[in-house]
């Protein structure tokens, strides 16, 4: 019993620090909108700066006043992200936000190498708190006993904040209905700016009060950053409150699910969200938006097929891959054989957000069943190679049916952190299921059959069938299912009117791209000859994400173009410099800001204000 109540306490000390990360996350979302993928970042930088701060500077601001000068200097910092980026792309489509967000992430973690070094640092013991104090016979932290304090003291003064005075009325009010806000003639600007500081200087607080708990290094932000979307999302997007009950439903699961559920326990947290989002989709304190602005933003025109100018270039590029084993080597082939499968994950990827309305955050995971599918069809029963192209996108498939049917009961945000949850469950069974899928050894030996096994036999195969695959994407958006499809997404209210059942519809538009997501998948095992559980985690996700996004999710193209655009810029920074991060995440927030429709709905813009009797040169805006 003694030692239950000191991992309750120490599950307490944990859902404070949680909470303090989480509630700067969920009031940034609550009235901006943004979905902060940087959020991690700054509490990361909030880390590093307390650390300099404490050792370097202990003597004139002492080791409290080190902490909270260094949440001050990284607010300060979000402050001029928000002024100087974010502000310039408000009008933008949520997403490209999330992107820009991304970029930024990349940017800061490249930097933080770059200043700290790449070694783990130790701080200091926080003064006055070095000790223990004897709990049931059992020696317990000062250090997190203050925590423990630190989390509802925080949580109460956001309260005595937003309820007693002016500026946060306007905040609780903006976060209830922006669109009223904003018709009384409040400075949205300046409220933007002071909520997003607010913001950043709890999750830069949050990483601050780690210093004396943990090394700090640079994979923090990582590691804080899903933690606390999930927290956000069980909580209630926007609600303070909800964040704080989610933290500490968050670290006590943490405690104790390695004592009661160990097999599942890097999993449990997913698995929760999971359940709460299907019994409650707006999370345990959230409801929905007033006015709710669409993820993907606003349809001006719809799709048409490609026109003549559209055509002669898909004509031009599908000659360049044709004859590029001519002049290719066999390291070329591999980079375009690795483009080519991620144009079909991109373009499937496309199919669920841009068609359907369905924003995903988890896509990895039928990629990754994909892969794993024909993997074991290898190890197990030794399918040749055209029979498991054929058989394994059918785990993708099952598994898209699965967890399509929950995930199209939610919408927005909500939706996309239970696609999260999922993928990150599928993920914990081929990381722990040793005996089948060999863990984190993964699955070796998945090569293709003799007769695909140069370089250029599986190129033209892997052609061959994204290319087929492509095509059927864009049959299935300019069908009749298709049509309806997007009906779903750009008015609910109206498909419901003229008899469209919207959660069939969009269950089958997900299983579909699943399946198109598990081909790829399926010929990524065999272009690398294995498969480990980093095929299904959360980072190829992101990586399709940032390709819908750079290419135009308002375009058919976009997605394949995008696909092209960040692989091959990742694969050539990555061998040319240790700086990649860096150059890639400015390129992102270059694109973003001066192309936040994406490279292909630019030019889609800009050929039709030269030729506008020609249909598509590119493709229309969704």
């Amino acid at each position: 019993m003694d030692f239950l109540f000191i991992q309750f306490l120490n599950g307490l000390a944990s859902a404070s620090s949680l909470f303090l990360v989480a509630s700067g996350l969920s009031i940034i979302f609550g009235v901006t909108r943004i979905t902060n993928f940087a959020h991690g970042a700054f509490y990361m930088l909030g880390a590093y700066m307390a650390y300099t701060l404490t050792e370097h500077w202990s003597g004139a601001l002492g080791f409290w006043g080190g902490l909270l000068a260094a949440a001050v200097a990284v607010a300060i910092i979000g402050a001029l992200l928000e002024i100087i980026l974010l502000r310039r792309i408000y009008q933008a489509p949520e997403l490209f936000q999330l992107l820009a967000t991304f970029g930024v992430t990349l940017v800061i973690e490249d930097l933080v190498i770059q200043i700290w070094g790449a070694e783990d640092l130790l701080g200091r013991r926080a003064p006055g708190l070095k000790g223990s104090v004897d709990i049931f016979g059992q020696a317990f932290p000062t250090y997190e006993l203050m925590l423990i304090v630190l989390g509802p003291a925080v949580l109460g003064l956001l309260w005595l904040l937003f309820h007693k005075t002016r500026w946060g009325v306007l905040v609780r009010a903006a976060t209830q209905d922006r669109m009223m806000v904003a018709a009384l003639g409040v400075n949205q600007a300046r409220l933007f700016t002071g909520v997003f500081a607010l913001g950043i200087f709890l999750g830069a607080l949050g990483g601050a009060v780690q210093i004396p708990r943990e090394a700090v290094h640079n994979a923090m932000d990582l590691q804080i950053i899903v933690e606390a979307f999930v927290i956000v999302v069980i909580g209630g997007m926007g609600s303070v409150l909800g964040a704080f009950l989610a933290s500490v439903l968050i670290g006590e699961l943490n405690a104790f699910g390695i004592l009661l559920f160990p097999k599942i326990s890097i999993v449990l947290m997913f698995l929760v969200m999971a359940v709460i989002l299907v019994i409650r989709p707006w999370g345990l304190l959230g409801r929905p938006e007033s006015h709710a602005r669409s993820a993907l933003g606003t349809a001006e025109r719809p799709i048409r097929p490609l026109g003549r100018g559209g055509r002669n270039a898909v004509l031009a590029v599908l000659l360049v891959l044709l004859i590029l084993p001519v002049f290719g080597g066999s390291y070329l082939l591999n980079v375009a054989t690795e483009v080519l499968i991620f144009a079909l994950f991109a373009a499937s990827l496309h199919l669920m957000m841009g068609i359907g309305g369905m924003v995903s955050f988890g896509h990895a995971a039928y990629f990754g069943l994909g892969a794993y599918g024909v993997a074991l069809l290898v190890k197990f029963l030794e399918i040749p190679m055209a029979g498991g192209l054929v058989l394994a996108p059918l785990l993708a498939f099952t598994g898209a049916v699965l967890f399509g049917w929950f995930c199209v009961r939610l919408t927005g945000v909500y939706l996309a952190m239970l696609t999260l949850a999922f993928a990150q469950i599928a993920w914990s069974i081929v990381f722990q299921w040793d005996a089948v899928t060999g863990g984190d050894n993964g699955l070796l030996g998945v090569w293709p059959a003799p007769w695909a096994s140069t370089p250029e036999a599986f190129y033209y195969l892997t052609l061959a069938i994204c290319a087929v695959g492509v095509m059927m994407i864009r049959r299935i958006v300019f069908s009749p299912f298709g049509y309806t499809l997007r009906s779903c997404r750009d008015s609910v209210l109206r498909a419901d009117a003229i008899g469209i059942d919207r959660q069939r519809i969009q269950w089958l538009g997900f299983i579909l791209a699943g399946t198109f997501a598990g081909i790829g998948g399926v010929l990524f095992a065999y272009l690398k000859g294995s498969v480990f559980p980093d095929n299904i985690s959360i980072p190829i996700s992101v990586d399709g994400l940032v390709m819908v996004l750079l290419g135009g999710i308002q375009t058919v193209a976009g997605p394949v173009v995008g696909a092209g655009i960040y692989k091959a810029l990742s694969i050539f920074i990555i061998s040319e410099t240790e700086f990649w991060k860096l150059i890639l995440g400015t390129l992102i927030v270059i694109l973003v800001v001066a192309f936040p429709q994406g490279v292909v709905g630019f030019a889609v813009d800009l050929f039709r204000r030269r030729d506008p009797d020609d249909g598509e040169a590119g493709e229309a805006p969704a």
